[in-house]
């Protein structure tokens, strides 16, 4: 069944694309704030629309490998719990990290199921070109999660081949981990295929802040799950470089702010944000799909709070407002937060 869109609520104009003094293009969008307590502390445009959170939930995804047991079994060391969540450059240390991991398995590349994909890091791709070789599965920026999903299934006993698939023991436990997050059944949502060929899952968005908010407050969360969630939290602060990797916001997030703030973005335009400090978490979507729109609301959406400071916005500038360049590397223009944001 096809859902629509309904056209006659508009969500508001989060980022505005400016050439020189003339606005040229906006995005509009929704994204909510909501506190441990499932309380909203900000909302903005139709939270309640059902959205795919695509990579910006590996982070849940990745707490069956430590709840379970599963990274203690096969030894994983911190690095490639933070791997597990990522969605990397594919940059070679990423791709190392990633084979050695299968390695220890008894597995290569070979046993992924996401394609092979050049990596995202235009510096690593050039370097791939200069050596003659091709790009592999493992460059995949999801490979670390599907190194994930291939341990799970090792650990439970369970066929390799074929872990993509929805009913696979290694995708049913991190849907009941998500669903016992968001508060609702996801394996009653419509369901479709990730970019990686994993299972895509939907969630209205408030949904997905609530499961945000929930991750940062452990002592609502059983010990065993208490434990994996502050492992995975500890890994990415102190290794922010494997969840994305250079240039890339996430990662400079999450190490400017020394993991007082942890941020992970997802395809067409999602983003999920997690401040335990504080015991909140975020979400939000750019209706377009448009990253460089996201980034820009994420920035607003962590200044609001006070997640981050007035230096820090500044310092990661290049991602929350960041300069319209053509290919001559003149800079043309700005993307800026709309007036939405001065309410």
């Amino acid at each position: 069944m096809i859902h629509a869109k309904n056209t006659e609520s508009l969500n508001p104009v989060m980022a505005e694309v400016f050439r020189e003094n003339t606005l040229e293009s906006w995005h509009r969008g929704a994204a909510a704030i909501v506190d441990s307590h499932g309380q909203t502390v900000l909302a903005l445009g139709d939270i309640e629309r059902i959205i795919f959170p695509r990579s910006a939930i590996k982070m849940f995804q990745a707490i069956p490998l430590l709840e379970s047991g599963a990274a203690k079994r096969f030894s994983l060391t911190a690095r490639e719990i933070a791997l597990a969540c990522a969605s990397h450059n594919g940059e070679p240390e990423h791709v190392l990290a990633v084979q050695n991991w299968l390695s220890s398995l008894g597995l290569s590349a070979d046993n992924l199921e996401n394609g092979p994909s050049r990596p995202y890091s235009t510096k690593a791709f050039h370097e791939l070109l200069k050596t003659g070789k091709k790009s592999t599965r493992a460059h995949h920026n999801c490979s670390g999660k599907h190194a994930g999903m291939l341990t799970m299934a090792r650990y439970l006993g369970l066929d390799v081949q074929g872990y993509t698939q929805p009913e696979h023991g290694a995708q049913q436990a991190w849907m009941e981990v998500m669903s016992d997050f968001a508060g609702l059944d996801v394996t009653t949502m419509d369901c479709g295929q990730d970019g990686c060929g994993a299972p895509a899952i939907t969630m209205p968005l408030i949904a997905l802040a609530r499961a945000c908010a929930r991750y940062t407050d452990q002592s609502q969360l059983s010990k065993g799950r208490s434990k994996a969630v502050e492992k995975i939290i500890t890994s990415v602060s102190e290794h922010p470089w494997m969840i994305a990797g250079t240039g890339r916001c996430c990662t400079d997030v999450i190490a400017l702010t020394k993991g007082r703030v942890l941020v992970k973005t997802g395809a067409e335009a999602v983003y999920c944000g997690f401040i335990p400090e504080r015991k909140l978490g975020l979400a939000l979507k750019i209706d377009d799909g448009s990253t460089r729109a996201s980034q820009v609301a994420l920035g607003q959406l962590l200044l609001k709070v006070g997640a981050i400071s007035d230096d820090e916005y500044q310092a990661l500038g290049k991602y929350f407002k960041p300069a319209v360049v053509n290919s001559n590397k003149d800079r043309t223009g700005c993307i800026v937060p709309s007036g939405t944001w001065s309410g």
